[in-house]
């Protein structure tokens, strides 16, 4: 595999785990708000909401190959730590399969950040 292909390769399951993280997110904020509780859940909601923001953007950056989406890459790596944070505070299933989501975007996007300033 080349260098090109495997840049490529780390690419799209970059925006790919974005896709993902985007939508499990969404799901997220959307149970939320139909907790009892929902109140006790502002900041799961808040998070969840910024993160599948900076998702979405991130892979809009990726496809398109601005040249910010490195930067980018980095910002949704701290979006989803900070979600999946607030997510693994909760023992509903929605925010653990969230919190589990985040976690693996966080990580890819940090390898993508990575690869970018080599």
């Amino acid at each position: 595999m080349t260098a090109a292909q495997s840049h490529q390769s780390l690419l799209e399951t970059c925006i790919q785990a974005c896709l993902d993280c985007l939508r499990e997110c969404e799901n997220c904020a959307d149970a939320c708000l139909s907790e009892d509780m929902v109140q006790m859940m502002a900041e799961c909601i808040k998070r969840c909401r910024d993160c599948a923001d900076t998702c979405d953007l991130c892979a809009r950056f990726m496809s398109r190959n601005s040249a910010l989406h490195r930067q980018m890459c980095s910002v949704c790596a701290e979006a989803c730590d900070r979600c999946a944070t607030e997510c693994e505070k909760h023992d509903h299933d929605h925010c653990k399969r969230c919190a589990q989501t985040c976690r693996r975007c966080a990580e890819t996007c940090r390898q993508m950040a990575t690869a970018m300033a080599a």
